[in-house]
């Protein structure tokens, strides 16, 4: 197995540990139900087909791993990750599909590393549990005829279907990605801040989208954050860093919501502190050092456990 490669990933069902290299000849003891097959018995494999989540977790964990090491040999990945090369290739040609990753003779290849922090393309399936569970600890916040800002952040992706359901609600955000999600909800007035258009962000920023936030008063601002170290906040650019100054401006009231992958870090532009906020929103898996520096800003943390994908 290559080094940094994750162990043996079972799509078998069954108590028997996963392992299809076994050692030496001889036939596979039967360990399960048999059929007859010209005059012999022969063991049938019991199968179990991963769910959709669980393939996407694995398909996600691949790119993870592509972007660390810069690029990966395609048969040392399906080793690594214990699966057969055509599922490999199969799993290899979805990620290039999307623009996660590009695949070449014999290798995945990763994009350059900016791009793959802030391109919406590789944001939106990552951490998908978390983000579920951070949105389902405010969804009870929104209320019915209030005003809510939302940047363009997709950990706010998963909160959609349920504003969606909601009453003479105003959603202003940057995002076409939010904006395409609500807006067909008959009760949701959507307001898409226009601007300069960042096709891998799938948004807008510029003079005009902070000057068009200058003239609302929303009752809360929902937003997220790329970096975050010691309760400092960071994105890698400066255009949208401006974009969530001016949403908190804007707002009465504002929450952050991060996953743990966001905290301990930082990016080119800092853009103020989480005492900007009126509450943080994060998951138990981060770090403790990170709560105490939220606290000690005089900021209540809220946690979540988000839940694992079914196998």
């Amino acid at each position: 197995m290559s080094p940094g490669l994750p162990g043996p990933v079972c799509e078998t069902a069954g108590p028997e540990p996963c392992d299809r290299r076994r050692a030496g000849p001889g036939p596979v003891p039967a360990a399960g139900p048999t059929r007859t097959r010209r005059g012999r018995r022969v063991a049938v494999s019991a199968r179990t087909r991963l769910s959709q989540a669980a393939v996407e977790e694995r398909r996600q964990a691949i790119l993870r791993h592509v972007a660390e090491h810069g690029e990966s040999r395609i048969d040392d990945l399906a080793r690594g990750f214990d699966v057969s090369l055509m599922t490999m290739h199969r799993d290899l040609d979805d990620l290039a599909q999307r623009h996660l990753l590009r695949k070449e003779r014999g290798r995945a290849v990763a994009f350059p590393a900016l791009t793959m922090e802030t391109a919406t393309r590789f944001r939106e399936n990552s951490a998908l549990a978390a983000k579920s569970a951070l949105c389902a600890a405010v969804a009870d916040r929104v209320k019915p005829g209030s005003t809510v800002l939302m940047d363009d952040s997709t950990t706010l992706f998963p909160l959609a279907p349920v504003l969606a359901r909601l009453d003479q609600l105003t959603v202003v955000t940057n995002s076409v990605g939010l904006a395409q999600r609500l807006g067909r909800a008959p009760g949701v007035n959507v307001t898409l801040l226009g601007g300069h258009y960042h096709g891998d962000f799938n948004s807008c920023t510029g003079s005009a989208v902070t000057r068009a936030l200058s003239k609302i008063r929303a009752d809360l601002a929902l937003m997220s954050a790329t970096a975050v170290l010691e309760g400092r906040l960071f994105h890698p650019l400066q255009d949208y860093a401006e974009v969530k100054l001016a949403m908190l401006a804007a707002a009465e009231q504002a929450l952050l919501l991060a996953d743990h992958a966001k905290f301990g870090k930082t990016a080119t532009y800092a853009y103020g502190t989480v005492a900007d906020y009126h509450a943080v929103i994060t998951d138990t898996r981060t770090p403790e050092a990170e709560f105490a520096a939220i606290r000690e800003l005089g900021v209540p943390v809220e946690t979540v456990e988000p839940e694992e994908p079914a196998p």
